[in-house]
Formats: C-alpha cells, structure tokens, sequence
C-alpha cells in the first residue's frame, strides 16, 4: 500500500504492519537523511474518507521514541516529500503509535503511517521544518537580502552638500543602487533562476 524512499538507498515498499491501521518503515543511518519520500504505490486506495498520517519516529538521547506529525498522504495526494533533517531533536507532539512497542536502536528512525479519517487529518497540525522548501521562499530569502542591502546601503547616503573631499574614497550614487534594486526585483519576479544563466 506504501513506500518510502531516501535519495541514494533503495526503495523501500513492504511496510512492517504493527497495528490494523498501523504501518511503519525502518530508516537505519537516520543522521544521514534529509529528506524522505512517502508514497501510495497505486495498488490499493485508501477506504472512502480515509487517508494516511505520517509520521517522523527517532530515538532521543535516552533511547525513547520521540514522533513528529510530519504531513498526509490520502487518495487525492499520494505522494509527498518531507524535511526530516532539522527534526532531529526537539519535542515530540501526539500521536496514535504511543501504547505500541516498537523496537528503537540507536541510529534507526521510522516513519510510521497511521490510516484515519480525512475530517481528523485536516485538524492536525504537521511540524512547520518538515515541508520542504519550495521556489516561493528562495523568493521570499532573495527579497530579503535585496531590501536589507538596499537599506543598509541607503543609511550612508548623504546629499552633494554633505559630502567631504576624500580622494581615497569611492561614491556610489545612491540612484544607481536603486536602479539596480528595481531592475533586480524585476528579473527575479520574471523568473526566480535568472541568476543561473
């Protein structure tokens, strides 16, 4: 019904079952991943009204397992790729697998899926680091530092009357900045990957 993937390993598609409605997938060398694909193998749906909570499972220093709400999987989206680097530590949040013993080594995380009702799904509340960075905030990072520079640049700019004779040092108009800000801005709005080419 699911499988996992992790870039540069195989492909994982026979789930351990540890409950009716619980599966999970064993993610040994779990320091080394950064991201986790969980997928629906296209085999069998979820029942109608029903889909798939994920779920990030690691030891903590004391060998408890701590579960992070990680995102969803239903019939509508059967796939989704998450950020699992930055969960690595940190508090655990509620989750169904808590009364189940599954066994926890050291350097082996799990994902667990647990099958429930789309109506409980939609008021969970996924970890915010766990989805995975998109166009938008490269964009949102790329503004950012455009009006920082533009501000800090700004700060020091002084009209002809205020400047001093320095011969050793060079001026910059600050409408020349600003050119550049505006025709930055543009390009980037056109086109986020200009700056490759």
């Amino acid at each position: 019904m699911f499988g996992c993937l992790v870039a540069g390993r195989l492909v994982q598609t026979v789930a351990q079952q540890v409950a009716e409605d619980k599966f999970v997938f064993n993610l040994p060398d779990y320091e080394k991943i950064n991201h986790v694909v969980v997928f629906m193998l296209g085999t069998v749906p979820f029942p109608e009204g029903m889909g798939g909570s994920v779920y990030f499972c690691y030891p903590d220093e004391n060998g408890v397992a701590v579960w992070q709400l990680l995102g969803f999987v239903t019939n509508d989206k059967p796939s989704a790729i998450f950020k699992i680097s930055g969960l690595k530590s940190g508090k655990g949040s509620q989750h169904p697998f808590g009364a189940m013993t599954i066994p926890q080594m050291p350097s082996v995380a799990q994902i667990g899926i647990s099958v429930e009702l789309l109506e409980l799904l939609a008021q969970q509340t996924p970890i915010a680091s766990a989805a995975v960075s998109s166009v938008n905030s490269f964009t949102e990072f790329t503004q950012k530092m455009l009006d920082n520079f533009y501000n800090f640049a700004s700060s020091f700019a002084v009209t002809q009357a205020q400047m001093r004779p320095n011969p050793s040092e060079a001026f910059i108009p600050a409408n020349v900045v600003l050119k550049w800000y505006e025709n930055f801005q543009r390009r980037l709005t056109q086109n986020p990957f200009f700056w490759k080419t």
